[in-house]
């Protein structure tokens, strides 16, 4: 999880020299894990940069509000506990029966960005890791009509900050055990009974379920998302199409249509060897 981490925030270049990280921590497995792995980094790293950790209370009913501070003080790590009462707006608003993880997201987004700027935070750290990325990318594909997902850098949607998401290339099953070896006290999110949006929990049952039975698969499709030929979709906004001729040379391979994928006969993991794992596949052409 270290060397992911590492790649990735080398990849997008999301730490620079002089950075204050505003790491946002919900009380969850992935913030926990991102904060640990950011402090460890902090100590190892041939850059300076500050650690600020950030929770927003959002005085769900029950909330136990000593965890973090207590964890937090104990840590030794700055923080600040932010107050705002967006579960009395959440429950006003949003009709019984819809789910509340939109609007709760948004409030909650901008009381994150509006803190960045009071505490002179350059970057904000979200924990959002391999599987919600992929999970995202399939709710845009097949609700959407859009192939996106979560950027690992992006800008806030103010204009104003930077985002970033240094748990990119870590998988969640890792975050679990990791979250369990290091006794991470969990905060359970109470305000809607534990509600979780619909559609995204039947892609991630579908994603674990492929993960299980075809191990190695969930890899090969992040991978993807790091190898894209727009030359071979069917944007014409991101690939000028338009202006292809016959003296434009072969471009990516050329008319692959029809040829055999190079896939090997089993789909594996960076980290699986055994080769009796994985699926085996029969390519078949269909002209």
């Amino acid at each position: 999880m270290r060397r992911n981490l590492g790649q990735a925030i080398s990849d997008f270049n999301m730490i620079e020299d002089g950075d204050r990280i505003m790491v946002c921590l919900s009380g969850g497995k992935d913030s926990y894990a991102m904060l640990d792995l950011l402090l460890n980094l902090k100590v190892h790293a041939p850059i300076q940069f500050d650690i600020i950790a950030v929770n927003l209370d959002q005085k769900q009913p029950g909330f136990p509000e000593h965890v973090l501070p207590t964890y937090l003080t104990e840590l030794g790590v700055e923080y600040k506990i932010v107050e705002e009462d967006t579960y009395s707006i959440v429950m006003d608003k949003v009709q019984p029966g819809k789910t509340t993880c939109s609007l709760c997201s948004r409030l909650r987004r901008g009381i994150l960005y509006r803190t960045a700027t009071e505490l002179g935070a350059t970057k904000i750290a979200l924990g959002h890791h391999r599987d919600d990325i992929l999970e995202t990318l399939m709710l845009n594909m097949f609700y959407g009509g859009t192939m996106k997902s979560m950027p690992p850098k992006l800008v806030s949607d103010n204009g104003q900050h930077v985002v970033i998401r240094p748990l990119a290339y870590c998988k969640e099953k890792d975050i679990i055990a990791f979250a369990k070896a290091k006794e991470f006290p969990i905060i359970p999110c109470n305000l809607c009974g534990s509600q979780e949006n619909l559609q995204r929990q039947n892609i991630k049952a579908m994603l674990e379920d492929w993960d299980q039975r075809f191990p190695g698969r969930i890899a090969s499709m992040f991978r993807s998302l790091q190898n894209v030929v727009p030359s071979h979709l069917l944007d014409h906004q991101q690939f000028d199409f338009k202006n292809i001729n016959s003296e434009s040379g072969v471009i990516d391979g050329g008319d692959i249509g029809f040829d055999k994928p190079e896939v090997p006969n089993s789909f594996m993991d960076d980290e699986t060897s055994a080769p009796e794992l994985g699926e085996r596949l029969s390519i078949i052409e269909v002209k």
